[in-house]
C-alpha cells in the first residue's frame, strides 16, 4: 500500500518546504509562470512530485533544504520535522531508518554552513501556484518557451518531467520529444543518467499511487 503524503503536520508548524527564486529575475513573467531563459537554481519544492524519498542522501538533501528555509528552528524542533519526514507512516520516505542514524543526519546537517544554498536541479518553467492552467496547457505552453530559446538541456527536460508526473501520465521519451517540440533522438540525447533514474522513480511512484 502507498501511503498519501501527510503535510498537516508541517503546514500546522508553518514549516517552509517551498521557495520561489529570490535573487534570479525572470526572463519572462505573467500571472501563470515565471521563465527564465538560463535557468535558476533558487526554486525550492519540496514534496510537490509523487516520487518519496528513497536513498539516505535523498533524505539528507531534503532535511538540509527544510534547515536552510528555516533559519527559525533551533535543533530540538528540527529533529522532530526530521522524525516526521523519516516515519514510513507519513508518506514521505519508502523506507525505515533507524532512531541512531536519523539523530546522525540531523546533527549532521545543523552543522553544515548555510550561507552556500543547497544544491538544486536547474529550473526554467515555474508554474505559479494560483495557476489555473490545466496540465495540457502546461506542457504547451514549455514547449512554446523552450522552442523559442532553440535550445534546451537538462532543466527543460526535468519540467517536462515534472509536468507529465503531476498530471499522473507515464513519462515517456515520445512525451517527453512531444512536449520539447523536438526529435526523440534529441531528448535520448540530452538525457543524463540522473535524469534517467528521475524519470524511472517518477514512474515507479505514479504507478504506486495509481494502483
Amino acid at each position: 500500500m502507498s501511503h498519501e503524503r501527510n503535510l498537516k503536520y508541517l503546514n500546522d508548524h508553518r514549516i517552509v518546504y517551498i521557495r520561489m527564486p529570490v535573487t534570479d529575475k525572470p526572463t519572462q513573467e505573467n500571472e501563470c509562470y515565471m521563465f527564465y531563459e538560463d535557468g535558476t537554481h533558487e526554486c525550492y519544492e519540496l514534496f510537490r512530485s509523487k516520487a518519496k524519498i528513497t536513498t539516505f542522501k535523498s533524505l539528507k538533501w531534503h532535511l538540509l533544504v527544510l534547515w536552510y528555509l528555516n533559519p527559525q528552528l533551533d535543533q530540538d524542533d528540527f529533529m522532530k520535522v526530521a522524525e516526521v519526514i523519516a516515519n514510513k507512516d507519513y508518506g514521505f520516505i519508502s523506507f525505515n531508518i533507524h532512531s541512531d542514524l536519523l539523530r546522525k543526519i540531523v546533527y549532521e546537517v545543523s552543522m553544515l554552513d548555510l550561507e552556500e544554498p543547497p544544491k538544486n536541479k536547474l529550473r526554467k518553467v515555474i508554474f505559479k501556484h494560483n495557476s489555473m492552467l490545466s496540465k495540457e496547457e502546461k506542457l504547451r505552453v514549455v514547449g512554446e518557451l523552450i522552442g523559442r530559446t532553440k535550445k534546451f538541456d537538462g532543466g527543460d527536460i526535468y519540467d517536462i518531467m515534472l509536468l507529465l508526473n503531476h498530471g499522473g501520465w507515464k513519462i515517456t521519451i515520445a512525451r517527453l520529444a512531444r512536449g520539447l517540440e523536438c526529435s526523440t533522438r534529441t531528448v535520448h540525447r540530452n538525457m543524463t543518467e540522473e535524469l534517467k533514474r528521475e524519470k524511472e522513480l517518477l514512474n515507479k511512484e505514479n504507478e504506486k499511487t495509481n494502483i
